[in-house]
């Protein structure tokens, strides 16, 4: 078996930010992945088109394999970023999983029929627009973990009364259901995607990130 080993950003491609280039190259691993490849003609024969098996051969050539650290909601999202067979109809589109759960989850990690990285649980719930989405996301939660002087962790209603006036969205993160706010002194992340998918309002948080510098906001 292949050893584990860094990641160079080069290995996933260019698109992502200076910041999630080092957090993919320090705290990324590159573990064997699998080769879906060989089951390409078999998922033909089961019906599975083969424009859909390509969607998930470009994403194991970029993402396959690679290790990051937990993230801070979804109970820590995928161990490892792995597609598998693709799954779906032509009415409603076709989606692959993006990985396994780290731990026991009542939905899975899937890429969307338009490329978005989200969760399958009641419904489909587009988390990010892409998989670079996912990680400037995870990367933008380890710096401003790192940097910030506070963390507030509020739930529910609390959520919805947030005051976003005088916050910008951080575009690179690509929020769909998820998003990520800048302001003065502070970045919010709002995870929705659970109350979403799961139609469990209870489960809407946001993670406050206060007392930032410039470089705290941003990071490069």
């Amino acid at each position: 078996m292949t050893a584990d080993h860094a990641v160079s950003p080069t290995q996933v491609g260019p698109g992502l930010s200076r910041r999630a280039q080092r957090f993919v190259e320090v705290d990324g691993i590159r573990v064997r992945r699998q080769d879906i490849r060989r089951h390409r003609d078999a998922w033909i024969g089961n019906g599975i088109p083969a424009a859909e098996i390509d969607r998930a051969v470009a994403f194991q050539d970029r993402w396959g394999g690679l290790a990051l650290p937990p993230a801070p909601f979804y109970e820590g999202g995928p161990r490892i970023l792995d597609a598998e067979c693709p799954e779906g109809a032509a009415a409603k589109g076709w989606s692959f999983p993006a990985g396994t759960c780290r731990v026991s989850m009542a939905y899975g990690f899937m890429i969307g029929p338009d490329g978005a990285f989200g969760i399958d649980a009641y419904r489909w719930t587009p988390l990010h627009a892409s998989t670079d989405g996912w990680v400037e996301s995870l990367a933008l939660a380890a710096h401003a973990r790192r940097w910030a002087k506070s963390v507030t962790r509020i739930k529910g209603k609390a959520v919805e009364a947030l005051d976003l006036g005088g916050y910008e969205p951080v575009p690179e993160v690509q929020g769909v259901t998820d998003t990520w706010w800048r302001g003065k002194d502070s970045l919010i992340a709002l995870y929705r995607g659970e109350a979403v998918g799961l139609d469990a309002p209870q489960c809407l948080e946001a993670h406050i990130y206060g007392g930032l510098d410039e470089w705290g906001l941003h990071g490069g």
